[in-house]
């Protein structure tokens, strides 16, 4: 099972909405999110706020809070909430592939992790500029 991982972003709706809904004024999400819904069998938020998100779980306000400029002690934190998260829902199983579609704030201190488990893991648009990244997204869909 491939298993797209999408991060929160900046841009968000003024009300509580589901999480899918919640960052949809963002390009960079909104290209994610039309990448992982037609690429991947499944799909997570990353959120620095609330860590894994189902994308049609139940509503959240907006909130924020980023990764972007956190220290190694809170990323790690967050990695291993992630970490345990993801293992609760079954996806750390062998046969199943991460694929990050996240800056590096958000698979840094994951990524390690994740190497002890026999899942594969890809981030596509690692090094990219963020104009390089959404010209990526519109190459693939």
């Amino acid at each position: 099972m491939e298993i797209g991982l999408v991060s929160c972003t900046k841009s968000k709706r003024e009300q509580a909405t589901k999480p899918a809904d919640l960052y949809m004024p963002s390009t960079f999400f909104s290209k994610a999110r039309e990448y992982v819904e037609t690429n991947h069998d499944r799909w997570y938020i990353l959120s620095a706020k609330h860590r894994l998100l189902d994308p049609s779980g139940p509503p959240i306000d907006p909130y924020d809070d980023t990764l972007s400029g956190a220290g190694v002690a809170r990323k790690r934190e967050w990695a291993k909430a992630v970490y345990d998260q993801l293992e609760a829902e079954g996806s750390l199983n062998d046969g199943n592939r991460l694929v990050f579609h996240a800056g590096r704030d958000y698979y840094s201190e994951l990524i390690p992790l994740l190497d002890e488990t026999p899942v594969d893991v890809e981030t596509p648009t690692d090094g990219l500029q963020f104009g390089e990244t959404l010209a990526w997204y519109n190459g693939h869909l």
